[in-house]
């Protein structure tokens, strides 16, 4: 596994815990009473004047809403091994996953979807998000980033055609906020963001969530290249109840025509292009 990156999962088990609880928005009495057991227990966990045992932690972890990945590393701190796995999605024993994954992508047709990681890395794409890319880049389509956030933030990628940018841009901001898993938005996440504000033309205040922003349920996208404009909104899918670390942070992103002109713009470019080339 590799070696945990912030300063609250290097500390030990009562500094993670303590640093949850107070995400949670939690005091040391709700976090007992949500756990049924004693806050004395809870406040010596927490100042290392106790050792919590392995059932004790994970049950915290639940309690909590603690993401797997973070379980382990709590489970680690308390010198107990991890329980939770993180299987490559292309491993065997995820073949029935991946089966779903691409069911899904080709009900979307002709219309995007893809797969994404914790961190927005495109892991997988069907034949008309494929299409949509090489429309507005053509060749530059094969070394786009395989990042969604980095697409629409990168001027050489997506972003000039974008009609709607500044919106949309904002929007993803405070989802990558608002959506990290567990709540909360970790060191790799962080370094993204910072990154993507780095561009030319993004606001630096977006680096910081903003606690007024309303995150509406449907986010409209709009793509024009010369003549051509797919009006999009888009749903977010999650695996429900998983117990392995890579499904728990797959998330599935379809696209739907906002418009009966994108619907017909969708499918004539599927008739040009079946294959998604």
């Amino acid at each position: 596994m590799a070696k945990a990156s912030t300063a609250h999962r290097e500390g030990s088990v009562g500094a993670q815990l303590q640093y949850w609880r107070r995400a949670r928005h939690l005091s040391q009495l709700a976090l007992a009473t949500e756990a049924e057991v004693s806050p004395r227990h809870i406040c010596f966990i927490e100042t290392g004047r106790a050792n919590p045992s392995r059932e004790m932690v994970l049950l915290l972890s639940r309690a909590l809403d603690v993401p797997l990945r973070e379980r382990n590393s709590l489970l680690l701190a308390a010198g107990f091994a991890p329980v939770y796995r993180e299987t490559n999605l292309d491993a065997p024993e995820l073949g029935p996953i991946r089966g779903a994954l691409d069911a899904i992508l080709r009900q979307q047709e002709p219309f995007p979807a893809i797969v994404m990681n914790r961190h927005w890395d495109i892991v997988r794409a069907n034949a008309a998000s494929t299409r949509l890319a090489r429309l507005l880049l053509g060749e530059r389509a094969a070394t786009a980033p395989p990042n969604l956030l980095r697409r629409i933030f990168d001027p050489d990628s997506m972003r000039p055609f974008v009609a709607n940018w500044k919106a949309v841009a904002e929007s993803l901001v405070q989802r990558v906020h608002r959506e990290a898993v567990g709540g909360v938005t970790d060191e790799r996440t962080r370094a993204l963001l910072a990154d993507l504000l780095a561009y030319p033309g993004v606001p630096r205040t977006w680096l910081q969530p903003d606690p007024g922003a309303t995150l509406t349920p449907v986010v409209p996208v709009s793509y024009v290249k010369g003549e051509r404009r797919f009006d999009f909104f888009s749903t977010v899918t999650t695996l429900g109840t998983p117990q392995d670390i890579t499904l728990q942070e797959v998330r599935i992103e379809c696209f739907f025509p906002a418009n009966p002109a994108t619907e017909a713009a969708a499918r004539d470019l599927a008739q040009e292009h079946p294959d998604g080339c």
